[in-house]
């Protein structure tokens, strides 16, 4: 088995749910286990900058399957919640990226381990070092638009809130 990390974030209709659909999702898919999460941030969004605030996480697995393969899972479940990619960094109803997949480092036209852009990102970096507490965060980075938006003890608590 193999350590990933993901990010996810979701900017329309209802983010938590839209969230809580991909986390459920991941944990369905035989070849992902032993998920953990990082809390729930909100974020200002980054790069197309007239959409709403997001919701983002990171998720920490372990998959048999290969980077390539947890890309194409990380696809069907966005394809599967109806994500669009009309605008690019535009509104999503969600989004996973691949950040960490293991000690790799892989550079493709569909793929870039680590995630080519997540060191310029504090949506992404602060809940990583959640979930990696040694990891350093870049000097200099911005955290002041990521704001805790809610904790849980752990992903069957996610995916039981309702409010």
């Amino acid at each position: 088995m193999n350590e990933a990390y993901l990010s996810l974030g979701s900017n329309i209709g209802d983010r938590k749910a839209q969230l809580q659909k991909a986390v459920r999702l991941l944990q369905e898919n035989p070849s992902i286990s032993n998920m953990r999460m990082s809390s729930i941030y909100e974020t200002a969004p980054v790069g197309y900058l007239d959409q709403d605030v997001f919701l983002n996480l990171v998720i920490r697995l372990e998959t048999s399957l290969s980077p390539l393969g947890l890309l194409a899972a990380c696809q069907e479940i966005e394809h599967a919640l109806h994500r669009e990619r009309l605008v690019r960094w535009g509104p999503r109803t969600v989004d996973l990226d691949v950040l960490l997949y293991g000690q790799e480092q892989l550079a493709t036209e569909k793929l870039t381990i680590p995630h080519a852009r997540m060191y310029e990102r504090a949506f992404v970096l602060v809940p990583l070092q959640e979930l990696m507490p040694s990891l350093m965060l870049p000097e200099g980075l911005e955290t002041q638009e990521v704001h805790l938006w809610k904790t849980y003890k752990d992903v069957n608590a996610f995916l039981l809130d309702e409010n």
